[in-house]
């Protein structure tokens, strides 16, 4: 996605070898014309599977699984971090370490929510170490669900998510794959090689 890789070498702030910030439109203040353009593209690529629910981790990705269940037609569902007071009923739950906060946390979602008649897409704002996203994983399963993919707005190629997700059969797609970046420099995989790997030439 071409307006994406353009977003991030403009504005997206590179710190180290593996911390990319691009809060100022697409993970604290969110651009929200772009928001909804993403959400079409993943809608572009896995509208022909028969997706019921949307799911993603709050909340970085809330806004992307928003607008790809508005495309696509149907609910999101976000997992909450750590089990609220207002979630009472039974959940389905899996641990998570957040690498970027160093700590451990569960994810949750009410059982009320998800079931075996589900066809579910995950979206998210990053792939790189893919814990999170291995979590829910672990509940669509525990759920009797179908996952049909992942979708992630930008995936750190260099880093184990990808291998971890593909290691359990997931289909994954990112709009901006970047090969390699350090601070002032940034290499994304080109779009053509990525539609190529996705249709496994």
């Amino acid at each position: 996605m071409k307006v994406l890789e353009e977003r991030i070498r403009q504005e997206g702030l590179i710190l180290s070898g593996t911390v990319l910030k691009v809060d100022s439109f697409l993970n604290h203040q969110v651009d929200t014309e772009l928001a909804l353009q993403i959400g079409q593209e993943f809608a572009a690529i896995f509208g022909d599977q028969p997706v019921t629910k949307v799911l993603t981790v709050e909340a970085s990705g809330i806004q992307f699984a928003m607008a790809a269940g508005i495309a696509l037609g149907v609910p999101f569902i976000y997992a909450k971090k750590n089990k609220a007071v207002t979630l009472s009923e039974a959940v389905y739950s899996a641990p998570v370490h957040s690498f970027t906060r160093q700590e451990d946390y569960r994810i949750s979602i009410s059982r009320k929510y998800l079931g075996p008649e589900d066809k579910v897409l995950i979206i998210d704002d990053f792939l790189a170490t893919g814990a999170a996203l291995v979590g829910l994983c672990e509940i669509i399963a525990e759920s009797g669900a179908e996952l049909l993919g992942v979708g992630c707005v930008i995936e750190k190629s260099f880093q184990e998510g990808r291998g971890l997700l593909e290691q359990r059969g997931v289909p994954v797609h990112a709009l901006a794959r970047i090969a390699s970046m350090s601070p002032g420099e940034i290499h994304f995989i080109d779009q053509e090689e990525l539609i190529k790997e996705s249709a496994g030439c």
